[in-house]
């Protein structure tokens, strides 16, 4: 029996932390990959210039590929200036419909086009979780501040734009990812894990909000499963079964590492800390309780389904990063 053939795969905007993610993986399976960044760099995979902005010859990448993960899009890590604001929006929402422009000019489109979203597109929920069925999207909570609402209209409108694009003959799904936690240099994983080294990992704020979270073996696992299951369209939210408390969070990645204690940050200390490192308290302060109840009725088996394990193998894949670079 011979092997299935390498797919050819097209990652727009996969030059980030998370497009390396998927990149390596897909490479390792022996898929063709592309990247689509801005700037031209070196890499194991093709790399393609667009603009993310106007058609040109980055579409013939597009051509006969079989899937598109779309994870363009501005870092929200950073203060919500009126000019940041309108970066993060136009990156997201121009670079979905233009790549909805060019699929569906495509003699051979690609069968699926996986989308990126996110899971803050829901309410601030303690109360229960929330997955694609019942889950409330955002925007009114009495209890949350006027300044978290941007997020929930980009989301909005980022996931409006993808599926207004006509392709009819391209299946897709829009990823409403949590946080995606790997072990590279400058992720979120390795932000946090900094101040636990530094005796500082204790619970942000009341420490009752809930993390939604995913391990990056999962998040690559779960794209995986919905490239493969052709019958799952629309939203789909990726993310541990497992969301818990910022306190808890916070301690089991504290003992995962060795350490005693975590001071912990006050609603008012994040503020402050926040305009220093110009990012926004809404990313930690936040309750997201985000459940991914189409992957777990779809038959996904999450390797990383609870955040003590997940944080183990995030740790000391950390530490073998550290020793392997000598640093």
């Amino acid at each position: 029996m011979s092997a299935p053939r390498p797919l050819r795969i097209v990652l727009p905007g996969g030059n980030g932390q998370v497009g390396n993610i998927l990149a390596r993986h897909f490479h390792a399976q022996g898929h063709v990959v592309t990247v689509l960044a801005r700037k031209a760099y070196a890499a194991p995979w093709r790399v393609a210039v667009w603009d993310g902005v106007t058609l040109g010859e980055w579409t013939r990448q597009l051509e006969g590929s079989d899937v598109v993960v779309n994870l363009a899009g501005r870092n929200v890590n950073c203060r919500y200036t009126p000019a940041h604001r309108r970066e993060i929006m136009d990156s997201r929402v121009i670079s979905t419909r233009i790549l909805g422009e060019a699929i569906g000019q495509l003699s051979a489109p690609p069968r699926v086009w996986l989308n990126s979203s996110t899971a803050t597109i829901y309410r601030h929920a303690f109360d229960r979780p929330m997955d694609e069925t019942t889950g409330e999207i955002g925007g009114n909570e009495p209890d949350a501040p006027q300044s978290w609402r941007f997020s929930i209209q980009v989301a909005t409108a980022w996931e409006e734009a993808f599926f207004a694009a006509s392709t009819p003959n391209t299946r897709k799904v829009a990823l409403r990812s949590s946080v995606i936690l790997s072990p590279d240099r400058g992720g979120i994983f390795d932000v946090l894990l900094r101040l636990v080294r530094f005796g500082l990992g204790g619970a942000s704020g009341s420490g009752k909000q809930f993390v939604s979270w995913i391990h990056d073996a999962d998040f690559a696992g779960a794209v995986d499963f919905l490239v493969q299951r052709g019958e799952l369209s629309g939203a789909v939210n990726v993310a541990s079964p497992k969301p818990l408390p910022n306190a808890q969070f916070m301690r089991e990645l504290r003992k995962a590492w060795g350490a005693r204690i975590g001071l912990p940050a006050t609603e008012w200390m994040l503020e402050v800390g926040a305009i220093f490192m110009r990012t926004e308290t809404e990313l930690v302060l936040k309750s997201r309780r985000v459940v991914p109840g189409l992957l777990l009725a779809g038959g996904y088996n999450f390797q990383f389904p609870e955040w003590p394990a997940a944080a183990r193998d995030l740790v000391q894949r950390w530490r073998d990063g550290v020793q392997s670079s000598g640093n």
